[in-house]
């Protein structure tokens, strides 16, 4: 199916998306679960979401279903010479059909039509799982560690939690 730009029309669905794919009981179905590592159900808000896609340079990237339906999701920033990857989601019940890397080879061609060198994300250190996906697509640690941003209306920790930085070059 077609990933295109997503509007503002479609911020509802992206956060129920987002909230949906690493948070709350929905999240369980999926393997992109991040909920046993926050108290609270919510990763985004549609305020957030309005924020950025306000950004100039800035753009959701969404996959759509045979019946119309947003399955997939990834925010992009050109930062300087690079392009920021940010809450790339799938829909837990779409998961593992390659949703993800078909957003990931979107982000890399809009990361050439910006004249980006690299992408870079960050990405939660203890999140074992979804770093090694990262990597399988050639992603590489830099060994830049940044402390986890704490805000209480999206989750409280249930740990200490750092980031690491992921970049590939294009």
């Amino acid at each position: 199916m077609p990933i295109t730009t997503a509007t503002k029309q479609d911020i509802a669905s992206l956060v129920a998306l987002m909230d949906g794919a690493y948070r709350g009981e929905p999240s369980t179905k999926g393997w992109a679960n991040e909920g046993h590592l926050f108290v609270g159900n919510k990763r985004t808000d549609e305020e957030t979401v309005t924020e950025l896609m306000e950004i100039p340079g800035a753009v959701f990237l969404k996959y759509i279903n045979n019946e119309g339906a947003i399955e997939g999701c990834v925010f992009l920033q050109k930062k300087l010479s690079r392009l920021y990857l940010g809450m790339l989601s799938v829909s837990p019940g779409a998961q593992a059909k390659g949703i993800g890397k078909q957003l990931l080879k979107a982000a890399e061609e809009q990361a050439r039509i910006q004249n980006c060198s690299s992408i870079y994300m960050t990405v939660i250190t203890v999140r074992d799982n979804l770093i090694a996906w990262y990597e399988r697509h050639g992603y590489i640690k830099t060994g830049e560690v940044l402390p986890f941003p704490v805000e209480e209306k999206f989750g409280i920790p249930t740990q200490p939690l750092e980031l690491f930085i992921l970049e590939k070059n294009i």
